[in-house]
């Protein structure tokens, strides 16, 4: 199988060479837009920017023409994953689209769009149709681990059961297991409101609110994952599974995590703009938090930490954020 993927961060980055260098039954090509960085990398297979400590796979084939790529890349029986912040997700597709691309694809961004509150299924589904073969890979996984090799276990979500279970078998390798699903829409969004929740908990670690505190913050917040997901539709136990629950203990708790950085960041009293400006790099949750919020009120759902994430973004105390959410009313657990 040819297998595209497009965006070379470290995601991208990272997947592509798990996929090249496990699997030699496939020709897998990694597209970004910077063309020194694409150049860089194919003299000394290291992203410097994204993955500077871990060498990519040397059978790995490089490319900054998106044109070519998709266009070599567009029969049926290729792939192309789509590895682009979720900001990019509408304009990537339209591209695929413009090629006449008759490849399976799938996306690895998790949010929600901030202008449309549309989950990325919703997304494809307005440029390429709802009968599109395409699908959200999802789960627990830090960029860095899955290049160095460490194991990992992702979801394939998608409609079609053929799509899902042969796309999963050619994904799957020794150290990369992948399951398969139905339910796109519970996957996408586990993937979006855990990173939500995971700013939460970067907040509560960095005023040193203790363990005991995270553990109910991150609790209350998988409540709150499963209310919103009964209201769209979304099955329990993949919110309860690798795509939701399992994403969020990596997230909220790893040191990787860039939106739990967010949050340790915002607990110092420091503004997005400059967090994100010392990151250099996307935390999806500061960019979909107010849509998951938005979403939350179309639907008529409670999610008072999802709500104060928002605050907190937009200049909320951590203090006053914390008083906030202790002070609501006791009320039933369930």
């Amino acid at each position: 199988m040819n297998i595209t993927v497009l965006g070379a961060g470290a995601w991208g980055s990272a997947l592509a060479s798990s996929l090249a260098e496990h699997r030699s039954d496939h020709q897998v090509t990694l597209w970004g837009r910077d063309e020194l960085q694409m150049s860089s990398m194919a003299k000394t297979f290291f992203n410097s920017a994204y993955l500077p400590s871990v060498r990519l796979s040397g059978r790995l084939k490089l490319s900054s023409m998106l044109d070519k790529t998709i266009a070599s890349h567009a029969s049926a029986d290729d792939l192309i994953i789509i590895a682009t912040p979720l900001s990019a997700l509408r304009t990537m597709v339209e591209q695929i689209q413009r090629h006449g691309s008759q490849a399976a694809m799938l996306w690895l961004c998790k949010g929600v769009e901030r202008e449309t509150a549309l989950l990325p299924h919703q997304i494809v589904a307005q440029v390429l149709g709802s009968d599109a073969p395409c699908g959200a890979l999802s789960g627990p996984s830090f960029a860095q681990e899955v290049a160095q090799g460490k194991p990992c276990a992702l979801t394939l979500a998608s409609t079609s059961p053929r799509l899902n279970a042969e796309l999963a078998q050619q994904l799957h390798h020794a150290s990369l297991r992948v399951y398969h699903s139905r339910d796109v829409i519970g996957v996408e969004l586990g993937g979006a409101l855990k990173n939500v929740l995971a700013i939460a908990a970067g907040v509560c670690d960095g005023l040193s609110l203790g363990m005991n505190a995270r553990a109910a913050l991150l609790t209350r917040g998988v409540a709150e994952m499963l209310r919103l997901g009964d209201a769209l539709g979304a099955q329990t136990n993949t919110l309860t599974g690798l795509t939701g629950l399992g994403d969020l203990m990596l997230t909220a708790t790893g040191s990787l995590s860039r939106n739990r950085a967010v949050g340790l960041e915002l607990a110092k009293g420091r503004s997005v703009a400059d967090i994100t400006a010392q990151l250099g790099h996307v935390a999806e949750g500061a960019l979909c938090a107010h849509a998951m919020a938005q979403l939350a009120a179309q639907h008529g759902v409670d999610m008072p930490i999802t709500q104060t994430v928002c605050q907190l973004l937009d200049g909320l105390s951590p203090a006053l954020a914390v008083q906030q959410l202790l002070s609501r009313e006791p009320t039933s657990e369930s």
